[in-house]
């Protein structure tokens, strides 16, 4: 079965997809990945995204309004995915994640937008979407969804290995082992969020991110300034729990260097850039980690990986490319797996990663051009994912 997944990450900049076929041969998911690519929202969609998130006040009707543009905008993805990587069977949509409702440790609902007739309509196959919401009513965090690839996919490996994806939020699984006797999967804090409303900030909206981390490299850590940062209470938070930009946006990084006037861009771009690699080294410390596989925008930004690096002396730092996984299409490869699940009728959470009551199929279904035919539904799970072919385009 050849399934196309797609999703916009926390820093809102464009839709990745990736499409793979996948294949159970003796209990072990092989999966085939072909097309690959990240496709950025037009500049006057991405800023009216960006305008209505949190802590903005927003209409209904531009809520709709929003809906339906970036699902249109999904549907030429689509469209094209399929032009270059030929036609698939399912098609799994993330969507775009516009609010997280957390309070405390408890998540009450979450809202992704990208409305998906959109895609059955333009390429007449089956939609996959709403993926998290099933594992929130079940008592879970909806959060991180790409437990069950990183344990597949980190299957077999020696040691205890972890896995890091640095989008706008930062979130690590750790599998199960000898140690821990359940796989943990939980948002350690912010990725590139804060950078990158640093970056909007100081260059008037002319620039989205730190590109090739070089403004935190012309920089010096803010020692203050990171003491205050790393005393937010969601970092003292045990696990399962999940935050996004509700929490860690501009507004917090201005109330944050309000009580320390005077502190130079590259300087705060720099701490900024100190606080995701110290929360991220933090935990991967407190358990044991010593293979940490990481992918997602952040490992494009070599300040940062270096900052990690530093931060994690003896544990080996790689990317999820070694094992298939191209690092800034990894989300796609992970949701394309989750629509495979769902067509399958098997569950795509990781309940003891999640907090869940148990582990679910995820998602609602939008019927293609054609009747909606779902094979059988395995009796076995495979619990292995080796990948091979991906590239990013």
């Amino acid at each position: 079965m050849k399934v196309l997944g797609m999703i916009s990450g926390t820093s809102h900049d464009g839709i990745d997809v990736a499409t793979v076929d996948f294949e159970v041969r003796d209990g072990v998911l092989h999966g085939t990945v072909g097309h690959t690519a990240t496709i950025g929202y037009p500049p006057s969609l991405r800023q009216r995204l960006v305008r209505a998130l949190p802590p903005a006040p927003l209409t209904f009707e531009e809520a709709c309004a929003l809906d339906t543009l970036i699902g249109q905008a999904f549907a030429d993805a689509a469209t094209d995915a399929i032009e270059r990587g030929g036609p698939v069977d399912f098609i799994c949509s993330h969507g775009q994640t516009v609010y997280h409702w957390v309070e405390g440790r408890h998540v009450l609902g979450t809202l992704q937008i990208g409305q998906p007739a959109w895609i059955a309509e333009r390429t007449g196959v089956p939609v996959v979407f709403d993926v998290r919401i099933r594992d929130i009513v079940a008592g879970g965090q909806g959060a991180p969804l790409v437990a069950l690839m990183d344990t597949m996919l980190l299957a077999g490996l020696p040691g205890h290995p972890a896995a890091l994806n640095l989008g706008g939020i930062a979130n690590m699984t750790v599998p199960a082992s000898a140690t821990t006797p359940h796989t943990l999967a939980y948002d350690t804090g912010p990725a590139n969020a804060l950078i990158d409303a640093a970056v909007v900030r100081i260059s008037g909206g002319e620039r989205s991110y730190d590109e090739d981390g070089r403004l935190a490299a012309a920089g010096a850590v803010h020692d203050g300034l990171l003491e205050h940062l790393l005393g937010e209470p969601y970092y003292a938070l045990a696990a399962p729990k999940s935050t996004g930009k509700e929490l860690f946006n501009a507004e917090y990084v201005d109330k944050a260097v309000a009580a320390f006037p005077g502190i130079g861009d590259a300087d705060l771009v720099a701490t900024l850039t100190a606080l995701t690699a110290q929360t991220v080294a933090d935990e991967v410390r407190r358990h044991g980690v010593d293979t940490l596989v990481a992918s997602g925008g952040g490992c494009e930004n070599p300040t940062l990986m270096a900052m990690l690096a530093k931060r994690l002396p003896g544990v080996r730092l790689t990317t999820t490319a070694e094992f298939g996984a191209p690092t800034a299409t990894k989300e796609a490869i992970a949701f394309a797996l989750l629509g495979w699940q769902t067509a399958n009728g098997l569950p795509g959470n990781s309940s003891s990663a999640t907090g869940a009551a148990g582990d679910r199929v995820l998602g609602a279904i939008v019927p293609g051009s054609a009747p909606l035919r779902l094979p059988e539904p395995l009796a076995v799970a495979p619990r292995v994912l080796h990948l091979g072919g991906g590239r990013d385009d």
